[in-house]
């Protein structure tokens, strides 16, 4: 049993005022009907209902009128990678499942269930997924560790019709596109010609690579713990492999050492710390986005000897790059548009939206919108059911 009265990391706050709001959960379901009396509950329950059941059974179309499934996102974890907690298990990890779907209700309005999953088998978290599909409207993945999570999303998509997204993967991504565009403009840089380097070669690290390059980033360096990615390095599964091919234009191996002289924007998305020393051998003006959580690779008020933009994943710095900016929207467009797919086009519209909003008053502090800014869900939402409709 944790100490009540320690203190929570980075945080200006007790432990037992955290656990004494999350006791009992943090959610609830409420009914959207008057149960006053006899009459709304022959409505609501036996028989009207019955009336309901027949309509959907001659038409399962008229699910999505009748039900809320349309609106129902199951947020779906496995707990094998919970925030910096690493594999924790899925009854540690259903606080952090609560708490997103009581974001996906306060940023996007929209419904959600958190399922945790007692398997790490790919194949049973398909077929199980694959057997509810009927009660919902679109699956958030969310805290599963990689390489597998590349492989479950990729079956999902194939065997449901419904959106698919794995938040650590492409919520950070249009984050940090977006982040990247607001600071290039701060810096009047074109987004095109920077020199990107990342360390973190899992879930969030590949689909960052992958958003910057279909956003146009020509120089990519990826680096895992092993090193630089890099065509035929020993150590690599399929993903980085194929990553590999596609990044490191100029062939540079070995590790952060050789990769950062020179590079224009640092991405950190592992729990490895850069050296102050190698900060010095960066492209003049150089931006850095240290987003490990709880502790940044490199602390901002060093970074900011050095970089004159500094983001964090963290409340307490500025340029908070928050997933919270993206999932909601995303997933709001994609019901909309009644979506099966969320594609790579949808995903390059939400950073472009989080962008706009952030435009008319962008400054070195203020690469991204707040998360309290109500415009972003509802900007991400319609660029996303945009694209997805073209």
């Amino acid at each position: 049993m944790p100490n009540e009265t320690e203190p929570a990391p980075g945080l200006d706050l007790e432990l037992d005022e955290i656990l004494t709001a999350h006791h009992g959960g943090k959610l609830d379901i409420a009914a959207t009907v008057p149960l006053d009396g006899a009459r709304d509950l022959s409505i609501a329950y036996s028989p009207g209902v019955a009336e309901v059941s027949r309509v959907i059974a001659e038409d399962a179309s008229l699910t999505a009128r009748y039900t809320w499934s349309q609106r129902l996102v199951a947020v779906v974890s496995d707990g094998t990678a919970v925030l910096g907690l690493g594999d924790i298990g899925p009854r540690a990890a259903l606080p952090v499942m609560e708490g997103k779907s009581a974001l996906f209700k306060a940023f996007g309005g929209l419904n959600s269930i958190p399922l945790v999953l007692d398997t790490t088998d790919v194949d049973e978290i398909v077929e199980t997924l694959v057997r509810l599909r009927p009660s919902f409207g679109a699956i958030n993945l969310e805290d599963i560790s990689a390489p597998r999570c590349f492989e479950l999303e990729r079956r999902l998509v194939e065997e449901l019709d419904c959106p698919v997204f794995h938040d650590d993967q492409h919520g950070t991504a249009i984050v940090v596109l977006a982040a990247l565009r607001g600071a290039s403009e701060v810096m009047r840089r074109s987004l095109p010609e920077q020199r990107v380097v990342i360390t973190g070669a899992g879930a969030s690290g590949v689909a960052c690579a992958n958003i910057l390059q279909a956003a146009g980033v020509r120089d990519i360096i990826v680096i895992d713990s092993r090193g630089i990615l890099a065509p035929g390095r020993a150590g690599m599964n399929s993903v980085k492999a194929e990553l590999a091919e596609r990044t490191n234009p100029r062939r540079i191996t070995g590790g952060v050492a050789d990769a950062l002289p020179g590079a224009d924007v640092f991405i950190g998305l592992s729990c490895a710390t850069l050296p102050e020393e190698l900060l010095a051998t960066m492209a003049p003006e150089p931006m850095v986005f240290a987003l490990s959580n709880p502790d940044p690779e490199v602390h901002p008020e060093i970074a900011a000897r050095y970089a004159p933009i500094v983001a964090t994943g963290r409340s307490d710095f500025p340029n908070q790059i928050n997933n919270v900016l993206a999932f909601p929207g995303v997933f709001r467009g994609a019901l909309d548009a009644g979506a099966k797919r969320i594609t790579e086009k949808m995903k390059l519209a939400a950073a472009d939206a989080i962008f706009e909003v952030a435009k008319d008053d962008l400054a070195a502090d203020r690469i991204v919108p707040s998360p309290f800014d109500p415009r972003v869900a509802t900007a991400v939402a319609a660029a996303v059911a945009r694209a997805a409709t073209d």
